[in-house]
């Protein structure tokens, strides 16, 4: 009978290793993909209250992951306003969705930048893990069919006016299509 060698063990509880890992870890989420079905979520809103996906059935709407500690997202937050004041009218909706740990800190920033728009606060990155978001700031643009439109990473001016007209554009396809 041949005996088993120290590195022969060693190799086999390896590959044992390997395999079990390969089984068991868990599947990567999946990555919302242009012209999927947007995620559904009920978030808890700030300062109270609680935001729905569902609720904005048949507008436009511009989800947008970011957090009050995040350079970009404070660069981004003034311009993000201004367009969601220009785009309130016609059928469309800015939500953010902050990843801030501290509501505290969150509601002064909302304060402090005169934020009107809602805004939902997953400091468990649950919703945007869901959604394929693992920098900030993201957004998402959902049509008024509930499909992924477009998806932007990274700060963005929102004042540009490709953009306003982009999503009025966009508002106003459903609009038409609707009639």
């Amino acid at each position: 009978m041949s005996k088993i060698r120290p590195w022969q063990a060693v190799a086999g509880a390896l590959v044992l290793a390997a395999l079990v890992w390969l089984v068991a870890r868990p599947a990567k989420p999946h990555t919302v993909e242009l012209g999927e079905k947007a995620p559904g979520f009920t978030l808890p809103r700030m300062p109270d209250g609680a935001i729905s996906l569902a609720h904005f059935r048949g507008q436009v709407v511009v989800l947008n992951f970011w957090a009050s500690w995040c350079p970009p997202c404070v660069d981004e937050a003034p311009s993000l306003e201004a367009f969601a004041q220009k785009v309130e009218r016609r059928g469309v909706v800015v939500l953010g969705v902050s990843v801030d740990q501290d509501p505290a800190a969150l509601e002064k920033f909302i304060a402090q930048y005169h934020l009107t728009y809602p805004i939902a606060r997953d400091p468990s990155w649950a919703l945007p893990h869901r959604y394929g978001t693992y920098k900030i700031p993201e957004t998402y643009i959902i049509d008024r069919s509930g499909h992924l439109a477009e998806k932007i990473i990274g700060e963005t001016d929102w004042t540009d006016p490709r953009m306003i007209a982009y999503v009025r554009d966009l508002a106003g396809a459903g609009l038409r299509a609707s009639r």
